[in-house]
């Protein structure tokens, strides 16, 4: 999960964006800011909830009452993935103005319409997120969005919601059944950001492998990656955020294995690397699926860089399954790991598994996040003394074509430079 990103000094003139958790709220998050400062709203903060850990709900209940202590007169207004899914905790906190659903939290119409200075009888704006009938369609074409605040590279939204049902997941809840973006829309949308100076787009959405399932002609992901490369010729990099590797399509990987401009970094949702556990989460994948997939890869890129997400302490795990997921991260040949201790999610069928011992799911969330220190430490030896391409972001760092971070200063922000690789400080590569 990422941590929740904000303004360092607010304007109390304008809307502040607090943004929680993935890569799709950061793109809502630029289209809630737009939506509510055209409709005239000042000193409004908007918090962008994440819902995946029971932490992510903590932490934003948390910020919420930091804010109001620090700015006793601005309204606050809560929305994503939490918010939608637990609407009346967050209405019931005397800090919060007003409450709004997934569904409604980008569309300009909401934020011309809601008015702090009218009493409502219910704070709530929240409808079932699972009767959306729609596509992503607005989210693409109706934000308008040419450019988002303080990032370097262009996220674009192509797919909103999912249809499958893992027994840990709580988030088809809070985004509803998946809807794809048109392939036009999405060319047009990176078309516009290319122009505006954006060197890198990266594809995301809640499932994204499922792409194009509910549009005419059921267009694949990797049709869809094809479609991007040849009409939008002056991107220079093209990345996707997590996929499932068992529905990546052979479009997809024909892209992988011939066009240079796709980066060489798959981020996959693998979760867990013991078949039972795996069949217990309702994954779609087996162990020997990943590791197929990614000798696959590899055989046709030997460049390519895999991450991915995985659970430590999933209810019945005992220690020898624990290890196969252990083993998977040498296995696969994964570089970057995102670790996350298992957290029941109030609903889902695994809250009602046998547990793991909480201090147990902690040690082994700790062998995990080693182990990918481990396996990172090894990739960035590898990488000193070689010239690299690195894209230029906000902090002082950059990033590799296969995602390593590298420390290089602002002088390269929102550039790509070549980098000779001098050393590393066990996190990132030094210039």
């Amino acid at each position: 999960m990422n941590a929740p990103v904000r303004h360092d000094q607010p304007d109390l003139d304008a809307v502040d964006v607090v943004t929680f958790g993935c890569r799709l709220n950061t793109i809502e998050s630029e289209a809630i800011r737009r939506a509510a400062t055209a409709a005239g709203h000042r000193d409004v903060v908007v918090f962008n909830t994440c819902a995946v850990t029971n932490e992510a709900v903590r932490q934003a209940r948390q910020a919420i009452r930091r804010t109001r202590r620090e700015r006793p007169d601005a309204e606050i207004v809560v929305t994503g993935c939490a918010a939608q899914i637990d609407s009346a905790a967050f209405a019931a906190m005397p800090e919060v103005s007003r409450v709004i659903g997934n569904g409604d939290k980008t569309k300009p119409a909401t934020w011309k319409t809601l008015d702090f200075g009218v009493a409502e009888t219910a704070k709530t704006r929240v409808n079932d997120i699972m009767a959306l009938p729609e596509t992503a369609h607005h989210f693409v074409a109706g934000s308008g969005i040419d450019a988002i605040e303080g990032h370097t590279r262009a996220f674009v939204e192509i797919q909103n919601g999912c249809d499958h049902r893992c027994t840990f997941c709580i988030i088809p809840y809070g985004r509803g059944p998946s809807r794809s973006a048109p392939m036009g829309d999405v060319v047009e949308q990176i078309r516009r950001l290319t122009g505006n100076g954006y060197r890198e787009a990266v594809l995301t959405g809640v499932d994204i492998t499922s792409y194009g399932d509910d549009l005419p002609g059921k267009p694949s992901l990797g049709r869809l990656v094809q479609h991007i490369l040849h009409h939008v010729p002056d991107l220079e990099r093209l990345r996707l955020s997590s996929i499932d590797c068992i529905e990546a399509d052979a479009a997809l990987l024909d892209v992988i294995a011939s066009d240079r401009r796709f980066m060489p970094h798959l981020h996959l949702s693998l979760q867990a690397g013991d078949d039972m556990i795996l069949k217990r989460m309702k994954r779609r994948h087996l162990r020997d699926d990943a590791i197929r997939f990614c000798a696959d890869i590899k055989a046709v890129r030997p460049d390519m860089v895999f991450g991915c997400d995985i659970i430590a302490g999933f209810p019945t795990e005992t220690e020898a399954m624990f290890q196969r997921s252990l083993d998977l991260v040498d296995d696969c040949g994964l570089t970057h790991l995102h670790v996350f201790p298992f957290s029941p999610r109030p609903s889902t069928p695994a809250a009602r598994m046998p547990p793991v011992d909480g201090t147990l799911i902690r040690e082994r969330a700790a062998r995990l996040r080693a182990k990918g220190e481990e396996r990172l430490r090894l990739h960035l030896d590898s990488q000193v003394g070689r010239t690299v391409s690195v894209l230029g972001e906000r902090g002082g760092i950059g990033r590799t074509e296969d995602f390593t971070p590298v420390r290089i200063g602002e002088r390269a922000r929102g550039e790509i430079i070549a980098a000779t690789i001098t050393g590393h400080d066990g996190t990132a590569l030094l210039v």
